[in-house]
């Protein structure tokens, strides 16, 4: 599978390692998946990969890093805070890494739940500060800790990002979930 960057700079050799790794993850899930497997996909020698990543657990970060990061830039470069916020979380439940890791793999997520923060998680967090801010000023959202905020609408995402199919069923659809989420994130930044 090809990087999920779309620019027309030429790809550093560490994407197309990225990119063998994530295929590795989507074939036979984390477990099972090792620096030698990456560099026999990747086409390169093992020490190759060892250069960049001294494990799995480096190798996956800087995997989830880029694929999360590609997803929030994609979705979240322009309009509105809450329109951006849904379309990202939609696309994070979407997407094929993200869902193979919570079928087979869960508790890799489990650290960026109860024990740290993640990059992703950082960069998310900054897009959103950066967007109340604006939006303090522009009289569009409630003043407060605009870090505070940002945090509380991460948080109440995590949930519809992980949880969200756990409530789906013949009563309720996915859809008509993110509509509440809409509602709940214009009702909590509204001024």
């Amino acid at each position: 599978m090809t990087s999920l960057r779309h620019n027309d700079e030429p790809a550093a050799p560490q994407d197309g390692y990225l990119d063998a790794a994530r295929a590795c993850l989507l074939d036979v899930g984390w477990r099972r998946t090792t620096l030698t497997e990456v560099a026999r996909r990747a086409g390169v020698s093992r020490m190759t990969i060892y250069r960049s990543w001294a494990d799995m657990p480096t190798l996956l970060g800087d995997l989830m890093t880029r694929e999360w990061t590609a997803i929030v830039a994609a979705t979240a470069p322009t309009g509105v805070l809450v329109d951006r916020m849904v379309a990202t979380i939609r696309a994070l439940r979407a997407n094929e890494l993200f869902v193979r890791i919570v079928e087979v793999d869960p508790e890799l997520v489990l650290p960026y739940l109860l024990a740290r923060r993640g990059r992703s998680q950082d960069l998310i967090l900054a897009i959103a500060e950066a967007a109340i801010v604006e939006g303090q000023a522009a009289g569009t959202v409630r003043a407060g800790n605009p870090t505070a905020i940002a945090r509380t609408l991460v948080l109440a995402a995590h949930g519809f990002v992980l949880s969200a199919h756990t409530m789906v069923d013949d009563r309720v659809s996915e859809a008509e979930l993110d509509a509440e989420l809409a509602l709940v994130l214009s009702r909590t930044l509204a001024p």
